[in-house]
């Protein structure tokens, strides 16, 4: 028997699916594809009560997802909201901030940046690294997992969200805090797949309430953008995107061009210097890529 489900946990080639009814099933893929991710409708031939194949994917409103030269690891797929969350503690990477955030960009999926640990003496200093994000439109909100999750739960309505970020910044503590019975899901999941060997590559969908859903998904120290076109970075950051025209060539490389609007900017103060850095580091860095 064929049908639609939805895939609600994924633990590499293992996948939890929930049916129309609310029932669910263990799963794999049929054959060796893997490359369906957590939030896929898929097109399922059910085997049993416990069990079904993945046949298909159905078409995708939006996925975000990281690659490198090698493969690329799906996060999340169906989505409306990337969640970047970080801390006061241990120190974040605002490079892996800048990737996610460019990566959500090329994904037409809307980032927001999340604060943990806000009430720990290093949260000023946390803070006024995140400024310039903020400054870039992009929304900042500051949470305690083990005190308050008000602001993020409010984020959240309304919205299909996934949890991105390093390992120890606090994702799971936030996701229970915001579903108590998140712990009990895990252990329910592990339990059907008959092991806890897959929970370094999980990822899980909650629903919040009728209107909203959130993914939290493993840690990770990396995010690569072997996806992206390197023409297309300076539109995926707001600053680089509103100068886009202005330089005197048209196929200026912001680099030792004269006139450049973009090297001009920086020279004036109105754009960091270390994003004009960025900028130029993941041009070589897809450039490189592409040759492979």
């Amino acid at each position: 028997m064929t049908e639609i489900a939805r895939i609600v946990a994924s633990y590499g080639r293992a996948y939890i699916l929930e049916l129309a009814n609310g029932e669910r099933r263990t799963a794999s893929a049929r054959g060796k594809k893997t490359d369906y991710a957590c939030g896929d409708r898929v097109k399922i031939t059910v085997i049993n009560h416990e069990q079904a194949v993945i046949e298909a994917v159905e078409p995708r409103k939006t996925l975000l997802y990281r690659s490198d030269q090698w493969r690329q690891k799906l996060i999340a797929a169906n989505i409306t909201q990337l969640v970047i969350v970080v801390a006061t503690e241990p120190s974040f990477s605002d490079e892996l901030i800048s990737r996610a955030i460019i990566a959500a960009e090329a994904g037409d999926i809307k980032p927001v940046i999340c604060l943990n640990k806000s009430e720990l003496p290093g949260a000023d200093k946390a803070r006024a690294r995140l400024q310039y994000f903020l400054s870039l439109g992009y929304p900042l909100i500051e949470v305690s997992a083990l005190q308050d999750v008000t602001p993020l739960r409010t984020a959240l309505e309304g919205e299909t969200s996934v949890l991105v970020g390093q390992s120890g910044m606090g994702k799971s503590t936030l996701t229970n805090a915001l579903i108590p019975e998140a712990n009990a899901r895990v252990k329910e999941i592990s339990v059907a797949l008959d092991s806890g060997k897959h929970t370094t590559t999980n990822a899980t969908l909650y629903k919040l309430d009728e209107r909203s859903e959130l993914i939290d998904s493993p840690g990770l120290q990396s995010f690569g953008l072997a996806h992206v076109k390197a023409e297309d970075l300076p539109y995926l950051m707001p600053e680089f995107r509103v100068l886009i025209g202005e330089c005197r060539f048209a196929n200026c490389r912001h680099r030792q061009e004269p006139d450049c609007a973009m090297t001009s900017a920086v020279k004036a103060g109105k754009i960091p210097n270390e994003r004009l850095n960025l900028l130029h580091r993941l041009q070589d860095e897809l450039a490189q890529l592409s040759t492979y």
